[in-house]
C-alpha cells in the first residue's frame, strides 16, 4: 500500500488550483484589525489544528500538510479566490487541445541558490506522471500518459488525449527544485522551491518557521522581497484546541486561526474579519465492501431516507447550515456553476422501513432487525476533534435506532482513521468528508483501484454509470462539454447513495492584526502585516 493511501482521509484532498468557474468563498470582509497600513519586518503566526508529519509537497495529503506547501512551493499559474488564473513562475502560456506551452519568467531561484529551469520545471512532470512515484497530483492533474520537453526557457507539457484543463491541471502543480527530485526523501523536513519563503526551523509538535527571501522578484500580480507589508517570518503554530487557539486570537499571539465550532462568536463579537472555504462537514460515505451491509444500495438509500436532514443538518453545523450545491466544495469550484444535476431525497420513514425489509434485515421480537442470524450493525465513524459532530451523530444514532437498526457510534481521532479507513476496514458510513477542487480529483476516489491496492478508493465504490461518464469527461473536446459530463457523473454518485451530501458549513479562518488572501489556503505572497 502507498504512503499516500495510509493518512487519514478527513478532508482528504485539499487540491485547491484547479480552475475554471466559479468563485471562491470569501464571505465577511477581511479586515485584520490594526491600524490598516502595511507593517513590513513582523511574524505571522498562523494556527495549526494538527501537526504536519511529513512536510513533502509530492506525497502528502492531509489538510495541514497541504496548507504548509504554499510557504515552501510555487506552481506555474496562481489561481486567485475568484478562480481567475493568472502568472506565477510562468509569464505566459499557449494552449492547444493536447498540449500546452509556458514561457518561464527570467531570474527564478530555488532555496538552495540554483536557477530554477524549464529543464526542471519537465523533470517535477516526468516525475509526477511516473505511477510508480504515488505523488499527490498523479492521476488528476498529471497523468501518466503526460510527457514534458524544455527548450530555453520555455516548458511545453504534452497530453496522450485531448485535455480542456491542461491549464488549470498542470498550472497547480507544485514545483520543486532538481536537488528535492534527485532525493526526495530529503523533502520530508526540509524545503527546496522557489517560493518566497522557505523552512528555516521545525519543532514537531509545536511550531515550523519559514523565513522570507531575498532576492525573489516573481510573485503573482508583481509581489517581490520588498513589497510592503510582507511578514519576515511566517510561524506554523500547532494548537489543536480551538478554545485555545480562539484566546490566542483575540490575544494577537495569533494572526490567523480557522474556527469552525461555538468560539466563533466570541471572534465575531470582537470584530474580527475573516476568510474561508466551504466545508463539506456533514458528507457521508459508505464502505461497499461485499462483506459490510452497506454494500447494498437499498440499505444505503434507508440509511439516508431515515434520516431528518434538517435536525442532522443544524447540529453537524453548529447552525451555520448550508444546502450542498456540488460535490466540489474548494475553490475555484471547477465545474459547479450550473449545477446540481441530483436533487437529495426528502426523509421517507416508511420507505426506509420497506427498503429493509425488502433487502432481507426483518424486525425480530425485539425490535431489532437482522439477516441470517445477523443483527443489522452500522458502525458510524465522526472525528472525535470536530465540536460538532458528537451531537449529530448521537441523533443520527437514535434516528436508525428506530428503524431497528444497533448503531455504534465511533469517535475518531486521525490514528483511528488511518486504522479503519485504510487498514481494517471496519467502518460502514459516517461523516467522511472529501474536499476536491475539481471534478477530476473527486474521481480518484471513486474510480479505479481500492485502497488495498493502493488507489484512493477506500469505500471501494463499483459504479459503472460514473465510470462511462468519467472516462467520457477526461476527453472532452472543450470545458463546457467536460463539466456537463462531470455533473452528470456526479449525479450518478448522489442517486446510487454512493455518497451523500447532508450538509455543508462555512469555515471561515479569521484574521489578527494582519490580511491575507485564501483560495483554498493561505497564499503566503498575499499577507500584509498590519501596522
Amino acid at each position: 500500500m502507498r504512503s499516500r493511501a495510509r493518512a487519514a482521509v478527513v478532508a482528504v484532498t485539499s487540491a485547491a488550483a484547479i480552475a475554471l468557474t466559479g468563485c471562491g468563498a470569501v464571505f465577511s470582509q477581511p479586515s485584520g484589525g490594526g491600524t490598516g497600513e502595511p507593517a513590513s519586518g513582523a511574524t505571522f503566526t498562523v494556527a495549526l489544528n494538527d501537526d504536519p508529519g511529513n512536510l513533502s509537497p509530492l506525497t502528502g495529503v492531509s489538510l495541514v500538510q497541504r496548507g504548509l506547501v504554499p510557504y515552501g512551493y510555487e506552481s506555474l499559474a496562481y489561481t486567485t479566490a475568484d478562480g481567475e488564473i493568472i502568472p506565477w513562475l510562468a509569464e505566459s502560456w499557449q494552449e492547444t487541445p493536447t498540449s500546452i506551452t509556458y514561457a518561464l519568467k527570467p531570474g527564478i531561484t530555488c532555496a538552495d541558490g540554483t536557477p530554477f529551469t524549464a529543464q526542471t520545471a519537465a523533470a517535477n512532470i516526468a516525475y509526477q506522471a511516473d505511477p510508480a512515484h504515488g505523488t499527490f497530483w498523479h492521476g488528476s492533474n498529471i497523468t501518466a500518459g503526460m510527457t514534458a520537453t524544455a527548450e530555453g526557457a520555455n516548458l511545453t507539457i504534452t497530453s496522450p488525449t485531448s485535455n480542456p484543463f491542461l491549464l488549470a491541471s498542470t498550472g497547480a502543480v507544485e514545483m520543486v527544485c532538481q536537488a528535492g527530485l534527485d532525493d526526495p526523501e530529503s523533502l520530508a523536513d526540509t524545503t527546496n522551491g522557489t517560493a518566497l519563503y522557505r523552512l528555516t526551523a521545525a519543532t514537531p509538535g509545536s511550531t515550523y518557521t519559514y523565513t522570507r527571501r531575498e532576492g525573489y522578484t516573481w510573485g503573482p500580480d508583481g509581489v517581490t522581497s520588498d513589497t510592503p507589508g510582507l511578514p519576515d517570518e511566517i510561524v506554523g503554530r500547532v494548537v489543536t484546541d480551538e478554545a485555545t487557539a480562539t484566546n490566542l486570537l483575540l490575544s494577537g499571539e495569533l494572526n490567523a486561526a480557522s474556527i469552525a465550532g461555538a468560539d466563533r462568536q466570541r471572534i465575531e463579537a470582537a470584530g474580527l474579519g475573516s476568510v474561508g472555504v466551504l466545508n463539506p462537514i456533514g458528507e457521508m460515505l459508505f464502505n461497499e465492501r461485499p462483506d459490510r451491509p452497506t454494500a447494498d444500495e437499498r440499505v444505503r438509500r434507508a440509511l439516508t431516507l431515515a434520516l431528518d436532514r434538517a435536525a442532522v443538518g443544524e447540529l453537524v453545523t453548529d447552525g451555520d447550515h448550508v444546502e450542498s450545491v456540488s460535490l466540489v466544495n474548494k475553490t475555484p469550484l471547477t465545474c459547479v456553476a450550473g449545477g446540481p444535476l441530483w436533487e437529495l431525497p426528502a426523509t421517507d420513514v416508511a420507505a426506509a422501513n420497506g427498503l429493509l425489509d425488502e433487502a432481507g434485515w426483518v424486525r425480530g421480537p425485539d425490535g431489532l432487525r437482522s439477516k441470517d442470524g445477523q443483527p443489522l450493525a452500522i458502525r458510524f465513524l465522526y472525528d472525535g476533534g470536530t465540536p460538532s459532530h458528537g451531537a449529530a451523530a448521537e441523533e443520527v444514532a437514535q434516528e436508525w435506532n428506530a428503524l431497528g437498526i444497533t448503531t455504534e457510534l465511533v469517535a475518531e481521532d486521525p490514528a483511528g482513521w488511518s486504522t479503519d479507513l485504510y487498514q481494517s476496514y471496519d467502518w460502514d458510513t459516517g461523516f467522511i468528508q472529501l474536499t476536491p477542487s475539481s471534478p477530476v480529483v473527486l474521481s480518484l476516489f471513486f474510480l479505479g483501484g481500492t485502497s488495498e491496492n493502493g488507489g484512493y478508493n477506500f469505500m471501494a465504490v463499483d459504479n459503472p454509470e460514473y465510470e462511462a461518464l468519467a472516462q467520457q469527461a477526461f476527453t472532452a473536446g472543450s470545458s463546457e462539454q467536460a463539466c456537463g459530463l462531470w455533473q452528470q457523473a456526479e449525479r450518478e454518485l448522489v442517486d446510487r447513495v454512493d455518497v451523500f451530501p447532508l450538509a455543508e458549513t462555512r469555515t471561515p479562518t479569521y484574521m489578527s492584526g494582519a490580511t491575507f488572501e485564501m483560495p483554498g489556503s493561505i497564499a503566503p505572497t498575499s499577507i500584509r502585516m498590519l501596522g
